[in-house]
């Protein structure tokens, strides 16, 4: 009986979803509830029929501006209704959902170097650039598994009050505590410090990778007493320097671009030094929309008016190096990608990371935390 009742379940979970009452969370959630994975299905019929595309994002202002100027519109000429999952598209949570047999996700927003190393491990479908414009990316920053969706920054930011004509201008200046005193804050996620700690111990920015990871270490072991919070989001960086808790910090750019505006540049950052890093739209394999779908999708987001846009929205540098010349000049001072500014800055391995993170970020934990 139990068995019956279980299968009659199910075949409402069916039948409401064919009928467009339910969406893949609310089924995949239903049968989570009744022990039942879409593996259970053969070939997956729920999951072929579906009408939806689900992005996998990190949630807040960019999930918004993402829906906005490029999910609905997305699924407006598609004839999918899109949607967001905002819990976070994890190298773990990717993981969990390619093993669970449920997967949910379609096209995900990941860290650059994690769309290497999951595509890596099989768990990604393969970028189709009969679709995908390889081409429409900043400096290559295309693979198998992964195309750049947009660039972030890693900059210094700086209490332009507290310093007054003499403000630091490079991450010599960033370590050098006597000559530029007070409380400094930077990321827990590593990626950028310790490419600034090895510049300000005298390396170039040609030698720097594969990274010295115990001269970095030493270096920012020396500055831990100055700090007075390492970062875990950016909402946090943010408030530290416009709170004044600390007068010097590493932060995201699009943090970093709000504080310059919230303080009204009294609070403000310089490219000088910086280190670009892409995030990337990557793909389930065996995605329940299917590759086309995705593929389709991210072809969509290379069009670099929409880009512009969401440097509008959310301060991210367009991928496109179409988009540089359709950046209004009142944008063209936070736009990473702008030839002015990109030339400053210095480009993170994404290479590098994808071997090495896991491994650097437990001793990095160590150090913040001892």
């Amino acid at each position: 009986m139990q068995k019956i009742m279980k299968d009659e379940l199910v075949d409402i979970l069916r039948h409401r979803f064919e009928r467009g009452e339910l969406g893949r969370r609310d089924v995949l959630m239903g049968l989570g509830l009744l022990g039942v994975t879409s593996l259970a299905f053969s070939p997956g019929p729920l999951m072929a029929q579906s009408k939806q595309l689900v992005l996998a994002t990190w949630g807040g202002d960019t999930t918004k501006a993402i829906e906005e100027i490029l999910g609905n519109p997305f699924g407006e000429v598609s004839g999918l209704s899109v949607v967001s999952d905002t819990s976070g598209p994890s190298e773990g949570a990717v993981q969990v959902q390619a093993s669970s047999g449920s997967i949910s996700w379609d096209v995900m927003l990941l860290e650059y170097f994690s769309s290497i190393t999951l595509g890596k491990k099989g768990l990604l479908g393969e970028i189709e650039y009969d679709i995908v414009d390889r081409d429409k990316v900043f400096g290559g920053q295309a693979h198998q598994w992964g195309v750049a969706s947009h660039f972030n920054s890693y900059v210094m930011v700086y209490d332009a009050a507290h310093f007054g004509d003499n403000p630091p201008k490079t991450w010599a200046d960033f370590f050098d505590v006597e000559k530029f005193p007070g409380k400094h804050t930077f990321p827990k996620w590593m990626m950028g410090i310790l490419e600034a700690a090895l510049l300000a111990d005298g390396v170039q920015p040609d030698g720097l990778y594969p990274l010295d990871l115990d001269r970095a270490f030493a270096k920012v072991e020396k500055l831990m007493p100055h700090v007075v919070s390492v970062w875990g989001t950016g909402a946090e960086s943010q408030q530290l320097m416009l709170d004044g808790d600390a007068v010097m910090g590493m932060l995201w750019g699009t943090r970093a671009i709000l504080v310059d505006r919230d303080s009204e540049q009294e609070v403000t950052f310089t490219f000088q030094d910086g280190f670009l890093a892409p995030d990337a739209w990557g793909y389930m394999k065996d995605n329940p929309a299917g590759a086309k779908a995705a593929n389709e999708f991210i072809a969509f987001t290379q069009d670099p008016a929409r880009q512009v846009e969401l440097l509008r929205l959310a301060g991210y540098g367009p991928a496109n190096p179409e988009a540089s010349s359709l950046v209004p000049d009142d944008l063209k001072r936070i736009d990473c990608n702008q030839p002015e500014n990109r030339h400053l800055m210095h480009d993170l391995d994404m290479e590098w990371y994808s071997e090495n993170y896991a491994t650097a970020l437990d001793r990095f934990t160590a150090l913040i935390a001892s």
